[in-house]
């Protein structure tokens, strides 16, 4: 969803600006020649989704819509990147789920769990993939008095191990993500798209 000035989408990402603008509208840089004119007041450094007029032109006014991030992918079918929310417990990871329906399979990490490779995912419409702190989710699970699980896989449909033979103690959790989305990438499309 970071599409380059030269790349043509009904939706961008943008940050609102300090440009001043006329009372109950904001100029929002959407990362084209010229800034978007958006029929709302809002806080400057703000990032928002814009939705532009079908057939815009860059080198005129650009008027747009402020929408929800989701509409993108709910409306137009396109990929806008993934989400992610801080738990402060991790009770919270499953109480606070966004989505009505639950997640279809909840995916923890730990040096600990299966081989990725030796695991195959289902489809699914909403995964959750959870990532321990320093200490793993083990010391999550220890110091969250709202479970009653002894051992984090029991929390989980798959409890993977991402990185096998990893040479080091713990690995930082942005390392972690990237490593875990490269490793379940490829599960992920075949389970969602079988043809591929």
């Amino acid at each position: 969803h970071h599409l380059r000035a030269s790349e043509e989408s009904v939706y961008r990402e943008g940050v609102v600006t300090e440009k001043e603008a006329r009372e109950g509208t904001s100029w929002v840089n959407i990362g084209l020649k010229s800034e978007c004119l958006v029929s709302s007041s809002l806080q400057p450094g703000l990032r928002v989704t814009v939705r532009l007029p079908e057939g815009y032109s860059w080198d005129k006014l650009i008027k747009g819509t402020i929408v929800s991030p989701a509409e993108p992918r709910t409306e137009g079918g396109l990929y806008w990147g993934y989400t992610t929310r801080i738990a402060s417990t991790l009770s919270q990871v499953f109480t606070g789920c966004p989505h009505k329906g639950g997640y279809d399979i909840m995916l923890g990490t730990s040096e600990k769990g299966t081989n990725v490779e030796e695991t195959e995912i289902k489809g699914f419409q909403h995964l959750l993939v959870v990532f321990g702190g320093v200490a793993g989710l083990e010391a999550a699970l220890e110091a969250d008095d709202k479970l009653d699980a002894t051992d984090p896989a029991e929390l989980f449909d798959l409890y993977l191990n991402v990185c096998p033979d990893q040479g080091s103690r713990t690995i930082r959790t942005e390392e972690a993500i990237l490593v875990t989305m490269a490793s379940l990438r490829d599960k992920i499309v075949r389970a969602n798209c079988p043809s591929t």
